[in-house]
């Protein structure tokens, strides 16, 4: 039967991976993987061998209509990236799209996602929020970040950590500086860590202490 099966897997933590996605990987005629090598090594601890291929932001243009041409002659083909749910500031919206105007069927299942237990771990109100992901590196990032000092929710926001201090020290331009802010670095990692304060108490912090790993940023409303 042709389908395209969103597969989420473990954002640092290879124990968060649940039984549907290991069946589901098995089970697939192809697994179509960000970066092959390193889900080769998640294949590995689970004991199982796949056909991949990489489906990233660099080839999916290209590949992406003979992807589609071979699901249609019945192929099952599923899609991971790197971690967390593909699609959420990784590939997956192109191949998604496409499918479901070739009438192909498109099946997400349910799976790690950082942001949700970053939100709900961070203190900060969490009925209602705006997921921003990575901020662009130079044109519009003022304008992003003014939109998202008059939010009345909290906004969620990725970045790396060569760029946090940066993010912050504009945060602190453009938004109070007494707005509260969530740092959450190696989520589900041995290192996770939750740093909570102001954006002033963030920027003195991480002036002295440069971070490492990913990070979620998690940013009061108004």
């Amino acid at each position: 039967m042709s389908k395209l099966i969103l597969i989420p897997t473990p954002i640092g933590n290879l124990g968060d991976i649940t039984l549907r996605a290991i069946e589901t990987i098995k089970a697939v005629d192809v697994l179509l993987a960000e970066d092959t090598r390193h889900t080769g090594k998640l294949l590995k601890h689970l004991n199982i061998q796949k056909t991949m291929r990489p489906y990233h932001a660099h080839n999916e243009h290209k590949s992406t209509v003979s992807i589609i041409d071979e699901i249609k002659s019945g192929e099952v083909f599923g899609l991971v990236s790197d971690a967390g749910t593909p699609g959420i500031s990784d590939p997956g919206f192109l191949l998604v799209r496409e499918c479901i105007s070739a009438g192909i069927q498109v099946e997400a299942l349910p799976g790690p996602t950082a942001f949700v237990p970053a939100l709900v771990a961070s203190g900060l109100p969490c009925d209602k929020f705006y997921f921003e992901g990575f901020l662009p590196h130079k044109k519009g990032r003022q304008t992003r970040l003014n939109f998202l000092a008059n939010l009345p929710c909290a906004s969620i926001l990725y970045e790396s950590p060569h760029r946090l201090l940066k993010t912050l020290q504009q945060m602190g331009e453009f938004i109070e500086e007494n707005r509260k802010v969530c740092i959450v670095r190696e989520l589900s990692k041995l290192y996770e860590t939750f740093h909570r304060g102001t954006i002033k108490d963030q920027i003195e912090f991480f002036e002295k202490t440069p971070p490492k790993g990913e990070i979620i940023i998690i940013l009061e409303g108004v």
